[in-house]
């Protein structure tokens, strides 16, 4: 890698493990081996670089995913590939960690790519479930309980989210593990139901016919 790729690297990891604080230019030009004249001469200071890794980092989570969303199989198969995929959980997510970082929050620029990526995170999701609604997945349109895409595409989110703090917490992964197969059980179990479903109504009818016509009971 040249001198600028090393620099965005460098401030990448540093980023993803320190927080914006932390990650002053002396510790990415350490960390680079690149000099301050080269990092001064590639960007213009801390933020631009800044800038420049976390979409960086954006970019790598958004294809990540985009490759188990566009991947074969029924919306829940490939829902369970991306969150199943492997992570290092007790670092937490390089997007997400920056959500909890003041200066990241309070600077709209920087925080703009963390939104923006939580944005199409949550809108892929969401055509994902909604391909799985029209393809019948999870039933009919007409079933009692049907499940809305955007608002379960963020509790996809916001379960894998808290599984990284979960696991933070308690310095296991395990956390994480159980708040993703917590929420898949239930995409799972939405699937499962809507396959007994045409049985059921079925019985029901049988019954409603037996019921109202007493010469069947003969």
């Amino acid at each position: 890698m040249d001198s600028a790729e090393r620099l965005i690297e460098s401030t990448r990891q540093l980023l993803w493990s320190r927080g914006y604080v932390g990650t002053s230019p002396k510790a990415i030009q350490q960390l680079s081996g690149a000099g301050q004249g080269s990092m001064y001469h590639h960007f213009s200071g801390k933020k631009e670089l800044a800038l420049v890794a976390i979409e960086r980092s954006a970019a790598a989570l958004c294809e990540r995913a985009e490759s188990q969303f566009s991947a074969p199989g029924t919306a829940v198969e490939r829902i369970a590939a991306f969150l199943r995929l492997e992570r290092d959980v007790l670092k937490g997510c390089p997007i997400g960690r920056l959500t909890q970082d003041p200066d990241v929050v309070a600077d709209a620029e920087l925080r703009a790519p963390v939104e923006r990526t939580f944005g199409w995170l949550r809108q892929r999701l969401a055509e994902v479930l909604a391909d799985g609604v029209q393809q019948g997945e999870f039933g009919p349109p007409t079933r009692a309980v049907r499940l809305d895409p955007a608002s379960t595409a963020s509790a996809v989110v916001a379960a894998m989210q808290g599984g990284y703090v979960l696991a933070r917490a308690a310095n296991s992964p395990e956390p994480f593990t159980e708040a993703v197969e917590g929420i898949l059980g239930l995409l799972f179990a939405l699937v499962a139901d809507s396959r007994s479903e045409p049985h059921e109504r079925r019985r029901d009818l049988v019954r409603h016919a037996v019921r109202d016509n007493p010469a069947d009971r003969l």
